[in-house]
């Protein structure tokens, strides 16, 4: 009978702990910060965006939609989307022309 009281009173003392021990977590917030993009007219992109999609790379492509990407880390880009016949691509430029990876 000493055991089985003892057990209890080992599993109340163990259970008291437990809920004293879970009462004590924060909540933790994660905040992300996301991409800020903006349409932007084909026709208003930097002269060298254009120059870059006119160049032999893009030569057969049209520009269909573009957007200025301003990203929460990095460098801001264009982002470009191409079209050639039923193929469609998205190629990303910075305000120099150059490629981004």
């Amino acid at each position: 009978m000493k055991k089985i009281v003892l057990s209890l009173m080992v599993l109340a003392l163990a259970g008291v702990v437990t809920v004293n021990a879970n009462s004590n977590q924060q909540d933790v917030a994660i905040v992300q910060q996301q991409d800020e993009k903006v349409p932007v007219k084909v026709e208003e992109l930097p002269d060298a965006v254009k120059t870059a999609l006119a160049a032999d790379d893009y030569k057969e492509w049209m520009p269909e939609k573009a957007f200025h990407v301003k990203p929460a880390s990095g460098n801001e880009y264009f982002e470009v989307e191409l079209k050639k016949g039923e193929e469609s691509k998205t190629v990303k430029l910075d305000k120099d022309g150059k490629v981004v990876a």
